[in-house]
């Protein structure tokens, strides 16, 4: 499922246009990303939480040249499921 297909289903069910669905999933997206770039996490409770992890440095490869080369640390965005998320999954 795209982001497209999300906004027709939840537009189908809601009864709200898709333009409207449109602009609230953009709307949710984007303070989603914004809590996350500000070292802040999302927890939506029984869906799961948005956040955000330090990953360490580390010495890696290059695929072409065989050489080494470092690869600095960095934060990167994580997600751990709820448990009705994890129940309605299984």
């Amino acid at each position: 499922m795209n982001k497209q297909d999300l906004i027709n289903n939840i537009a189908g069910k809601s009864g709200l246009t898709k333009r409207d669905v449109e602009v609230v999933l953009n709307g949710l997206l984007g303070e989603i990303t914004d809590a996350l770039s500000s070292g802040d996490k999302v927890q939506l409770i029984g869906f799961g939480t948005f956040e955000t992890r330090k990953r360490s440095g580390r010495t890696g490869r290059n695929p072409q040249t065989g050489g080494t080369i470092e690869i600095p640390e960095a934060n990167v965005p994580a997600f751990k499921a709820g448990n009705k998320l994890k129940e309605a999954v299984k």
